[in-house]
């Protein structure tokens, strides 16, 4: 008998371990709808298992903001290390390119922005174990942008880092809120300018 492809997406499903299955949707869900907006009834269906199935794995939906924001932020952190390998021993072209992915960001259609900092305003209460995982990864990537940008031999790197991740934190929820068009070029453009501006003659 012909298959119409549902047993095949079932079957494909069924090899993934559940845990694996709850993170993928949960994190879909969360990102593209919000965390407060998606129950684990959705979670739960989106990953063809049940709620026994998602609290045996996570003892509750807020732990399972918790991992799947460790997810997020352990995927931004490799990015150091591919633009380290990228250009090994040269500072200013990883500055560069992390830069350059940044604003790539703002061009994708479907972009709603960091889901560490979407999830830190829809979770202002400082005790949610979340709130820790995204407090965490923000400090860690401004001490990191901070070291590249003093290996890169620019003036004031701590000043550097911050006008940097400020603008790329505005150019996000600009795109969300009046649109990408041309913004990644601006982006670039103003952070070009500002490592120019601090880089020693």
């Amino acid at each position: 008998m012909k298959s119409d492809g549902a047993d095949v997406t079932d079957e494909k499903d069924e090899r993934i371990p559940p845990r694996a299955r709850i993170l993928a949707a949960a994190a879909d869900l969360f990102y593209r709808q919000g965390i407060r907006a998606v129950g684990v009834e959705a979670i739960a269906e989106a990953a063809r298992t049940n709620k026994m199935t998602l609290y045996r794995h996570f003892g509750s939906k807020d732990d399972l903001v918790a991992e799947y924001l460790r997810g997020s932020a352990a995927a931004a952190d490799a990015c150091w290390e591919r633009f380290a390998r990228g250009h090994p021993g040269d500072a200013p072209a990883q500055l560069r390119a992390w830069l350059a992915e940044m604003a790539a960001h703002l061009s994708a259609g479907d972009a709603r922005g960091c889901p560490l900092v979407n999830a830190a305003i829809e979770l202002p209460d400082r005790d949610h174990p979340a709130r820790r995982v995204i407090e965490a990864h923000k400090n860690r990537q401004r001490v990191r942008l901070t070291e590249l940008c003093r290996a890169a031999g620019l003036s004031e790197p701590e000043l550097v880092a911050d006008e940097l991740n400020l603008i790329i934190e505005g150019a996000r929820v600009t795109a969300q809120s009046a649109g990408a068009a041309g913004l990644e070029a601006r982006l670039l453009r103003m952070g070009e300018a500002m490592i120019a501006r601090n880089a020693r003659s």
